[in-house]
């Protein structure tokens, strides 16, 4: 793999039924450098009795996770996710940091590049530009504080650029395109 400075998106979706992903990496201008997707994934009836309870870890970590990570060219510096399950597998899988950013409701805080902690273990409100609300950041469990220091410094980074959320819209729109056959 690459190295790279850029931010990697990952996103999956689905049910028991049908459990689909892709990965999106970005260059801190949001600029695409490495997009991966995988078919749905349907177990059979005999697999989802055997898997049990065990079925949708087993299909999001092991089946769709993995093989975007192991199949991705371009390694990010970050792991982005909207999903708190996956979120400390992506930090083991991914073998760099990882970080699950949502919006927040929060007032903004002092600066750009301002860091709060809350009151939640390992989440916290990042100003990532100098008008939108700060984002949440949760990290997976036993991030060091200078790995939260980098990947805040790396989302402001890029926030200058680009809006941090958006590439899931783009990887959820591609996803739909795929599945339809249609253009966007």
């Amino acid at each position: 793999m690459a190295n790279s400075s850029g931010l990697g998106y990952i996103y999956i979706e689905g049910s028991e039924n049908s459990v689909r992903g892709s990965s999106l990496v970005v260059d801190v201008r949001g600029i695409p450098l490495d997009f991966r997707y995988t078919d749905p994934v349907r177990p059979t009836r005999l697999e989802k009795i055997l898997y049990g309870n065990a079925l949708d870890t087993y299909l999001r970590e092991e089946l769709i996770l993995q093989s975007l990570l192991d199949s991705v060219e371009v390694n990010p510096a970050l792991w982005i996710c909207n999903d708190m399950d996956i979120l400390n597998p992506l930090k083991n899988f991914g073998r760099v940091k990882a970080v699950l950013i949502a919006q927040s409701n929060h007032q903004p805080l002092e600066a750009i590049g301002h860091v709060e902690s809350t009151a939640e273990d390992n989440v916290f409100l990042l100003q990532a530009d100098g008008v939108s609300a700060p984002l949440r950041l949760i990290f997976p469990d036993n991030t060091r504080s200078d790995e939260i220091q980098q990947a805040a410094a790396l989302l402001v980074e890029a926030a200058r650029t680009m809006d941090l959320p958006e590439p899931f819209t783009r990887i959820q729109k591609a996803l739909s395109s795929l599945v339809s056959g249609a253009e966007i």
